[in-house]
């Protein structure tokens, strides 16, 4: 997987995009406190940015799956060794993948999750809960692979999952005693995350009022989050 020349990437237009277009996550990131660890966990969650952009911007099911497809064709570049192609997110997240010896099967799984919202049909709990589990959960255990070298996988993804969980409640319609009880669950589930990789399950802090149909003001977003890295409890 090893690149030949690691070019110029402007992470900090990666950072600044992931302030603007994912708060939640890139408040979390600001309490990893090496500089090129928080790189690497904003090149994910760029990543995880275009993958959800395809199911948004393609006029069709088959453009999204195009589009998907493409990033899916990264992934066999950076793990077959070969040139990646110069796309900002993919050149970043290459080097990540690189020097952080990332497998491949949460990335891959965060673009399975993507085609399911190519599909117009609502989705059910079961859907929504293996949908947050391959896009949450998945960047939450790449996250923390980043983050340390051998993390609790399982309790990564239940954060990551719980998150993404609380926003489908929140914004697509998922309600019900189900859809809360297995909101509760992952949140429990996410407990015990070690203190060097709980800043990529620290969102799920935010999990419950997104729940509720509610956005957090940036200072409420601070406040829940550094109280959750506090206490080492989302």
């Amino acid at each position: 997987m090893s690149q030949t020349e690691e070019p110029q990437i402007p992470a900090e237009d990666l950072d600044a995009q992931t302030r603007r277009l994912d708060p939640e996550r890139w408040l979390s990131s600001r309490f990893i406190a090496d500089a090129q660890a928080r790189a690497d966990v904003i090149a994910i969650y760029a990543f995880d940015h275009e993958l959800a952009r395809a199911p948004k911007v393609a006029s069709n099911s088959l453009m999204g799956e195009i589009r998907l497809a493409w990033w899916r064709e990264v992934l066999d570049e950076v793990y077959e060794g070969r040139p990646v192609r110069h796309h900002p997110t993919a050149q970043a997240l290459a080097l990540a993948i690189d020097r952080r010896g990332l497998p491949r099967g949460p990335l891959e799984a965060m673009i399975e999750a993507r085609y399911r919202e190519l599909d117009p049909a609502p989705m059910n709990l079961a859907d929504a809960l293996e949908w947050a589990a391959g896009s949450g959960g998945g960047a939450a255990v790449s996250a923390a692979r980043v983050l340390e070298d051998a993390p609790d996988v399982s309790r990564a993804e239940q954060g990551g999952k719980a998150w993404a969980i609380g926003r489908l409640m929140g914004t697509a319609g998922l309600t019900g005693d189900e859809a809360q009880a297995a909101l509760q669950e992952a949140l429990a589930a996410a407990g015990g995350l070690s203190v060097a990789a709980f800043p990529a399950i620290a969102h799920a802090a935010l999990a419950r009022p997104r729940a509720l149909g509610r956005r957090p003001s940036e200072l409420e977003m601070r406040l829940r989050l550094l109280w959750a890295v506090a206490r080492g409890r989302v």
